[in-house]
């Protein structure tokens, strides 16, 4: 049971939940609805993502590295 409270602390895989907390949407997006963006950034920008017994997941690693390519570097 610890290794699982471990677990939540810094999942490897987040929810959606966790994915919009950890981009910090709340901050830096005007929208409304945060689960608009997050499915505005899987069809525009390819949010990489899992799906489990029908629930996307996104694995934190893949996301760090999307990141990563994403960021625009003085253009």
């Amino acid at each position: 049971m610890a290794a699982e409270n471990n677990n939540n602390l810094n999942p490897d895989l987040l929810t959606e939940e966790e994915l919009i907390k950890f981009l910090r949407i709340p901050s830096v997006s005007k929208a409304g609805n945060y689960h608009n963006v997050i499915e505005n950034l899987k069809r525009v920008r390819g949010l990489p993502r899992i799906h489990v017994c029908r629930k996307a997941l996104y694995p934190k690693k893949a996301i760090l590295e999307w990141v990563e390519k994403q960021t625009d570097v003085g253009k």
